[in-house]
């Protein structure tokens, strides 16, 4: 039987990880089994440089902390070597992360996530690391909305032009 400040320990840990997971956006499992010290060095500074929190925390209080805030679903995932990434501003960006090195090391894999206060599947996850960058959307609608004004003004200046020469001539 585990001592008191163990146990104290053990509680402390759970509750930091429901603060967490509760103030997140999203949320991704993974198994990180067989990677390499250099790619996980290199993948926590990714992590670290996206505003992510990458921890490796102990099944059991995984599950615990996932009870608490009403994610039970992800019980039947915590098996194995698991860590998690949490993200408080993007979305997306555990998922991406953690699908690069899911590309890379093919003994890591993605488990599964939460997002938008619910369970997702693999699938989801890995549909959620396709989507572009926030500056790539970004880049893409602002070109959408200034497209249309641009193709306007040249065809403007282009009668401007034209009618300008016909009164020289």
């Amino acid at each position: 039987m585990p001592s008191n400040s163990v146990l104290e320990q053990k509680k402390a840990v759970v509750a930091e990880l429901v603060d967490k997971i509760r103030r997140a956006t999203s949320g991704v499992l993974v198994q990180y089994q067989g990677i390499t010290v250099e790619n996980d060095t290199k993948m926590r500074a990714a992590f670290r440089k996206a505003g992510v929190d990458y921890m490796v925390i102990k099944n059991t209080l995984i599950g615990r902390a996932c009870d608490e805030v009403g994610y039970g679903a992800m019980k039947e995932k915590l098996n194995g070597m698991t860590a998690i990434a949490i993200s408080y501003d993007d979305p997306i960006a555990p998922a991406k992360i953690a699908k690069e090195y899911a590309d890379k090391v093919e003994t890591f894999e993605i488990k599964g996530g939460f997002i938008d206060n619910g369970v997702v599947d693999v699938d989801a996850v890995m549909a959620l690391a396709e989507i572009p960058s926030k500056e790539i959307l970004l880049a893409r609608f602002l070109g959408s909305i200034t497209g249309p004004i641009s193709g306007f003004a040249r065809a403007i200046q282009a009668v401007i032009d034209q009618k300008g020469e016909a009164a020289a001539e």
